[in-house]
């Protein structure tokens, strides 16, 4: 998919507080989520704005005026709209707009609930007086956008309050990795685990897939929230891990922003080898291509370096030494930058 790029819109702000309960104010909560998810969309590449990054007034009007603004009115771009709820209900939903199907929706609420919030549905809401309109101002008005609007739950049901006053922000991450994933992005997990992804050609199969990297075509279509065996050209499955995978069988299918360096440098191979095994003519690469792992190698865990780490912390948190980090990645001094990738030693 060739999105244009994604609108995280905070809800409320400013003198509109919006639910309240149990210590938790719908504005500051979703300020923290949405500024949350613009970092983690900046750090797996994926172009993105945001309707607020400050407890600020908008009027619905200028809500929708920052969002159409962002990437254009156009059906390319992904809308996140960040809400929570009250009236004594529990857990999250999700709503999608009458345009558009519901792959997104229940793609996002899969993960949440994969995260361990109770869900109610994914669902349309019609306007009464008009059934050919959306219900919710923020989907209506900014058509042809693919709007969602997420609700994490309610802040007045106290077992609702405790999970998002702990947990809103592994929610949060659900949503990242179901919009990445949806858009065909490779999508590298907080702690630098990076998804081995696969996109469909002509005349493949689960069953041929799932053979190929030593997997079982139900964990495929698990990974990959399939309810059926139907696949389509230019889906890209999420390919699950296999420790007992051989690796000699190990392939790689290159990313948007791929280049034969990086991949060498993930598989600690060099590029003369990728080109040899791969019987390459260039390094030019095309998105899609499969390439051929030299056997006897394994992918690497990739950290990317966030606020506060230090390599003493991530050599605590990887079982490693702060020697063995800096050796493996030819680092002359313990300094560190936000969103420097780290190989962790295995």
């Amino acid at each position: 998919m060739n999105n244009k790029g994604v609108v995280v819109d905070a809800s409320r702000g400013g003198s509109d507080q919006g639910a309240t309960g149990n210590g938790l104010v719908e504005k500051e909560v979703t300020l923290e989520v949405s500024n949350y998810m613009v970092k983690r969309f900046r750090e797996l590449g994926v172009p993105v704005a945001s309707t607020r990054d400050k407890d600020v007034t908008l009027t619905d009007e200028e809500r929708v005026e920052t969002i159409i603004n962002a990437f254009g009115k156009e059906d390319q771009v992904i809308v996140i709209s960040n809400q929570l709820s009250d009236g004594q209900g529990e857990g999250a939903e999700v709503i999608y707009a009458l345009r558009d199907t519901d792959q997104l929706a229940k793609n996002i609420f899969d993960e949440i609930e994969n995260e361990g919030q109770v869900m109610r549905k994914y669902y349309q809401r019609r306007l009464p007086e008009d059934l050919s309109k959306d219900y919710n101002f923020i989907i209506r008005e900014t058509a042809p956008l693919d709007t969602v609007i997420v609700d994490y739950g309610f802040v007045d049901n106290k077992d609702d309050a405790m999970r998002l006053d702990e947990e809103i922000l592994d929610y949060a991450e659900g949503v990242v990795r179901a919009v990445s994933r949806f858009l065909g992005y490779r999508y590298t997990s907080p702690e630098g685990i990076i998804d081995m992804t696969y996109i469909v050609k002509n005349g493949d199969s689960l069953y041929s897939i799932a053979a190929q990297y030593g997997v079982m075509v139900d964990a495929l279509k698990e990974a990959n929230n399939l309810e059926n065996n139907t696949l389509t050209i230019g889906k890209v499955l999420v390919i699950p891990r296999n420790e007992n995978m051989p690796s000699s069988d190990l392939t790689y299918t290159v990313q948007k922003g791929d280049n034969l360096y990086e991949i060498a440098n993930r598989f600690g191979v060099t590029v003369n080898n990728l080109i040899s095994v791969n019987d390459l003519k260039s390094t030019a690469l095309s998105l899609g291509q499969v390439l051929k792992i030299p056997s006897g190698t394994k992918e690497k865990r990739i950290y990317t370096v966030k606020k506060g780490d230090s390599l003493w912390t991530i050599a605590n948190q990887f079982d490693t030494t702060v020697e063995a980090l800096k050796r493996v990645n030819q680092l002359d001094s313990s300094a560190l930058s936000i969103g420097q990738k780290l190989v962790i030693p295995n």
